[in-house]
């Protein structure tokens, strides 16, 4: 059975790989710290499977990641693993440094000296590479018009997004130099279940049906393309299967909203959905001080993903995808209830 390290899997990202690498025939080891945002219950449909395995550890531990890939024989590392809220990010620099930046370095060399070791014993897989899932946040901001591509200029604006920058730019380098066989891809926001409610729409969901207010910055004009998150993960496992080694592929949902138009979209689903006793869930919205460094719009072109690889998106409409996320957070309170705890035993 073909099997990968998948960093973070336990993540919201890292979990719907899963389970479509799952569904294609691989065997998944997920290596997850459990921070946070680290959801074990995430995976639990697989836990006993023997297509799955999961490894509580940290990125950051080599001697842990070179066992793992020698005893599974791993065909390829998946790094999904990362430190990712720019608001953290801005608050505390320093993990984000240490996690998204040291922490791919040691994954990389312990992917290199596996490779190497490998080849010579018979143990590693030739044709072993490492796909790094990165953020069209290393490339800026955009103006009124235009897209991000493979060949945009980086141009970080948060602590956050040059850690991704400088990881992006050690695995270009570990490919030039040492040969290893590295795909890196970008995407833009991320939507869908089991996301964890710090981001802008679980975020609004929860707290509209608190009663709470729901902050949006500055006047929420700011534009996100929005991908749906198992169309993200069907990018990246396309980009495993039929990437060129050393190439970059940009994944996008053709889905550009501003802020408060996503919030407002959140807001109607509920009246229609989970209709408060009196008023609107419009009435809570309020308009808070922007962020630092806050990018004004993303977009992604993914054209060459499309012509590439095959890319096709199963949710190409965001309201019909919106709604259908709206949906699986009424109906997985269970679910936001234990992550809410474990979030607060951890605070």
């Amino acid at each position: 059975m073909k099997t990968l390290i998948v960093t973070g899997g336990a993540g919201f990202i890292g979990s719907s790989f899963v389970r479509i690498a799952i569904a294609q025939g691989y065997r998944c080891v997920v290596l997850d710290a459990l921070t946070y945002a680290g959801h074990r219950p995430n995976l639990q449909e697989f836990e006993g499977r023997p297509d799955f395995e999961f490894v509580h550890g940290d990125i950051r531990d080599p001697s842990l990641v070179t066992s793992l890939l020698h005893r599974s024989k791993a065909l390829a590392i998946v790094h999904f693993a990362a430190e990712s809220h720019v608001d953290n990010s801005i608050n505390g620099p320093a993990v984000f440094i240490d996690t998204n930046v040291k922490g791919t370095f040691h994954l990389l060399e312990a992917a290199r000296t596996y490779l190497q070791s490998g080849l010579q014993s018979g143990g590693a897989p030739p044709d072993f590479r490492f796909v790094h899932v990165s953020t069209d946040e290393v490339f800026g901001e955009l103006g009124p018009t235009g897209k991000f591509s493979e060949t945009t200029a980086y141009a970080p604006n948060s602590p956050y997004s040059a850690s991704k920058a400088g990881s992006d730019m050690l695995v270009r380098a570990w490919h030039s130099t040492y040969g290893l066989k590295t795909v890196v891809t970008h995407c833009s926001n991320n939507y869908g279940p089991r996301q964890f409610p710090e981001k802008l729409i679980p975020r609004m969901i929860t707290a509209a049906l608190a009663g709470g207010e729901l902050p949006v910055y500055g006047q929420g004009l700011n534009v996100r393309d929005w991908i749906h998150v198992e169309d993200h993960g069907h990018g990246v496992l396309l980009a495993l299967e039929k990437g060129r080694s050393g190439e970059t592929y940009c994944f996008g949902g053709g889905s550009e909203r501003a802020n408060i138009d996503v919030v407002g979209r959140i807001c109607d689903l509920l009246d229609q959905r989970r209709p408060r006793g009196q008023g609107r869930y419009r009435d809570q919205i309020r308009f808070v001080e922007d962020r630092k460094g806050h990018d004004f719009r993303y977009a992604i072109d993914d054209s060459k993903a499309v012509r590439e690889l095959g890319f096709r998106r199963s949710y190409p409409h965001f309201e019909d995808g919106l709604a259908s996320t709206v949906d699986w957070y009424l109906n997985n309170e269970d679910w936001l209830a234990s992550i809410q705890s474990k979030r607060s035993r951890q605070a």
